[in-house]
């Protein structure tokens, strides 16, 4: 067990004057991002691990955060890409067998600010009603004024586009089997990796910003488009590209971003949300079946459902506000949705979609036209 002296002072500001003062910990410093907040019950390390949270700053909505400190199992990626972390109450016990160290040397590690000892509620509420908006968090500027004016002038959400940062840098391969599929890298989480492994498929893990002819080169037998952060508007370049995949006729297979990307590619729009999908507490509905998963999801941006051009059926709903969650292509082999079923929330409720994958992968492996339909 550890246990974890004061802390110092910190302040947090919103775009639109509010502040919150409170307690620092993890790293020094200021930072800004969009505000946002999740409501899981468990799972901090995970949530701070997902790249699809880069340029944003979480408030988590359960008072009681570090309890079981942190572990290198529970990594979704290589680090902490979010900007900074905002808790009601700090754990300073750390108790578990896996713990390896503190929520707060964690943050330290990569740099990013923490602020406890403020009341969470009222920024969720807040956000609720005002939309999610841009924040800063400080140690070094504890003026309110000031600090507000760093935040207001912080680059927006919409139109950022950083798959860049949160990609990989260099090609690299996992899982062994009959099946071939080339994963695009648009901030992948490593439990969407061991899923495909499971499954008996063969991964070559791409950079985002990979061409078409590149990913083609590889003979892969299917492509899978991965979760990511930003504004998938924004990212133009890559949507050209999808496009070109499309063409090709393979099987494809997007979640989260994935989704967003091969909807514009397709011919649809995407908008952005006034405060997010984030936890792991939603309801969706599957139209083909009938049937009700609970999921995880994490995005700031949903595709117009008014704007699906008639090749797309929409296969899955959100029961909260009637947003986007997946469709399918009616002629090819293509499919996505919008949450995150690798999450297990459920817990098992979405683990069909891996299996789908590699069915839709068998059944046109199994046809002499390199096409099928989903």
């Amino acid at each position: 067990m550890q246990i974890e002296q004061g802390h110092p002072p910190c302040l947090l500001a919103l775009e639109d004057g509010r502040t919150f003062s409170g307690s620092s910990f993890g790293a020094p410093g200021t930072r800004t991002g969009e505000l946002v907040f999740n409501t899981s019950f468990t799972g901090y390390q995970e949530i701070l691990t997902d790249p699809s949270y880069a340029g944003q700053i979480i408030t988590l909505t359960c008072p009681e955060i570090g309890n079981y400190g942190v572990n290198a199992s529970d990594m979704e990626s290589s680090g902490i890409f979010a900007r900074g972390l905002i808790v009601r109450h700090l754990s300073r016990r750390t108790s578990s067998w896996r713990a390896t160290g503190s929520l707060s040397q964690f943050l330290k590690q990569y740099d990013v600010p923490g602020i406890s000892d403020v009341d969470t509620r009222a920024i969720t509420r807040h956000i609720r009603d005002k939309g999610a908006m841009r924040c800063a968090i400080s140690t070094e500027v504890l003026d309110p004024a000031e600090l507000v004016t760093v935040a207001a002038n912080s680059p927006l959400m919409t139109g950022a586009d950083f798959t860049g940062e949160v990609s990989t840098k260099e090609p690299y391969q996992l899982g062994t089997g009959d099946y071939h599929v080339a994963v695009l890298d648009y901030g992948v989480k490593q439990n969407i990796l061991r899923n495909l492994c499971a499954r008996g498929l063969r991964l070559t893990v791409l950079p985002a910003s990979t061409p078409a002819a590149a990913v083609l080169a590889l003979n892969p037998d299917g492509i899978f488009l991965s979760n990511g952060p930003g504004d998938p508007a924004a990212c133009t370049d890559i949507v050209g590209e999808l496009a070109k995949l499309i063409e090709s006729k393979l099987p494809i297979f997007g979640i989260c971003l994935g989704h967003q990307l091969l909807a514009i590619a397709l011919g649809a729009t995407t908008y952005k949300l006034k405060f997010g999908h984030r936890g792991g507490n939603q309801p969706v509905k599957d139209l083909l079946t009938g049937k009700i998963e609970i999921t995880c999801q994490n995005h700031g941006f949903a595709v117009d459902s008014n704007s699906l051009p008639s090749s797309l059926e929409l296969t899955h709903l959100n029961l909260n506000d009637d947003s986007v969650e997946g469709f399918k292509h009616k002629d090819l082999p293509i499919f996505c949705v919008q949450y995150h079923p690798e999450s297990s929330p459920g817990p098992r409720d979405s683990a069909y979609l891996f299996n789908r994958f590699k069915q839709l992968i068998e059944s046109c492996k199994r046809v002499s036209e390199p096409s099928c339909t989903s």
